[in-house]
């Protein structure tokens, strides 16, 4: 925490406020995300394909709305869209917990989602903008408020859940408002970086920049898998907890949510700085890339064993919890640097653009792929052969890390020349 605290000091004022404001919006979104489910179908008691309908539109809202939101940013500054998607979020928490028609619902959740395809990409590059040569250390250090956002968030939300969701809602909206309020006030105009001239050209011609910028794009290709493998966390890890350990596969699968969550809030500074002081930016790419590809390994392994009884059990949580910390310490030797590559990928020239196009390359990315692991993973339960799941993000993972490593070997990961703003 001292550590935390040192390195936090040593950023500019607007780096840290983005810091604190990352954890104030990853504490209030899970501390309601996770139990928004169960309340659409208990307390409301809507069917399963409409709670299906409502949670599906927050994500399509998010992931299909990132290339609007990054371009906004670029064109208008990084302040405005920030502004607007806390208060939206503030909008959409609110409906969420007091009303109770689908129509009303639909809607709350496409304003939250939208609200994150607003201020993600201008965050981020405003981040990348105020840190200036720093870049990797501040979006380490950013990894780690989002990431304890997410550890406290859920049970800040499970004791507020005693009283009433409605509460919960109440209490995560009014944090969005007061983010609003505060970044109004504190948060500096920032505008994006490209040429004055080149915002009368049209939204087409900034998005046809980014969009030929061939280079980054295949680096977004490059890094689908890694974004698929951190997802199992929510999918292969709890379905393979649920079907090794029974009843209670929900309480190893909340334990494993918090064990990432420790890995990435204790170790991000550290293993960053290890990386930094041993490889170039490409070379901690890989080799962390690397790491979450082996991360499925011991399950491949575990389910291979085959056998039963109190022996199995444990080696199969022994399994799941190293795939877990591999996966988490793979994420993040990768995250800073890969934020670092895709602004020096972009020329540091609409930033928030290129964030924005492949947070939507990598969202489709995870549908994707979780649709082809969901797929494998029915195929393998028939045939009594899940370890071809734990095998196929395994060769997915080290997929991933050979590709980037020829993009590097190729040249194609060196920084363009920065444009003049």
């Amino acid at each position: 925490m001292t550590s935390l605290w040192r390195q936090s000091r040593s950023f500019p004022p607007v780096v840290q406020l983005l810091m604190a404001n990352q954890f104030a919006i990853n504490l209030a979104f899970y501390m309601l995300m996770p139990y928004l489910a169960a309340h659409l179908a208990g307390d409301l008691g809507l069917a399963a394909w409409a709670v299906g309908l409502v949670l599906g539109v927050r994500n399509l809202s998010q992931q299909g709305m990132f290339l609007i939101g990054g371009t906004i940013a670029d064109r208008y500054g990084y302040k405005a869209p920030i502004l607007a998607g806390c208060l939206l979020r503030t909008a959409g928490f609110a409906l969420l917990g007091w009303v109770d028609a689908l129509p009303a619902l639909i809607l709350a959740s496409a304003a939250t989602g939208f609200a994150g395809a607003l201020f993600n990409p201008a965050v981020r590059a405003y981040l990348a903008a105020e840190a200036g040569d720093r870049r990797v250390d501040a979006f380490a250090t950013f990894n780690v408020y989002y990431q304890a956002g997410m550890l406290m968030g859920p049970l800040v939300g499970l004791g507020l859940l005693v009283t009433d969701f409605r509460l919960v809602c109440t209490v995560a909206a009014g944090i969005f408002a007061a983010l609003t309020v505060l970044q109004w006030r504190a948060l500096p105009d920032r505008g994006g970086r490209y040429p004055a001239g080149e915002q009368r050209t049209g939204v087409l011609t900034q998005w046809r920049q980014v969009a030929t910028n061939r280079p980054f794009l295949l680096f977004s290709v490059a890094m689908i898998g890694s974004y698929v493998l951190a997802f199992q966390v929510y999918l292969a890890l709890p379905l393979a907890a649920g079907q090794a350990l029974g009843p209670v596969g929900t309480e190893a699968t909340s334990g494993l949510f918090v064990l990432s969550a420790l890995v990435a809030v204790a170790g991000q500074l550290r293993l960053t700085r290890w990386a930094k002081a041993r490889w170039t930016s490409s070379q901690a790419l890989v080799r962390g890339l690397s790491t979450m590809g082996t991360a499925f390994l011991p399950l491949a392994l575990a389910s291979a064993s085959g056998g039963s009884g109190r022996v199995t059990t444990l080696g199969m949580l022994a399994a799941l919890a190293s795939a877990v910390i591999l996966l988490a310490a793979g994420s993040a030797v990768v995250y800073p640097f890969e934020m670092d590559t895709i602004v020096s990928l972009s020329g540091d020239r609409l930033v928030a653009t290129h964030y924005g196009l492949y947070n939507t390359i990598s969202g489709l990315g995870i549908t994707l792929g979780n649709l082809a692991t969901g797929s494998l993973w029915d195929l393998a339960q028939q045939h009594h052969a899940l370890w071809l799941v734990w095998l196929a993000l395994t060769a997915t993972g080290l997929a991933c890390a050979g590709a980037v490593l020829t993009l590097s070997h190729t040249g194609r990961l060196a920084a363009l020349t920065p444009q003049p703003v």
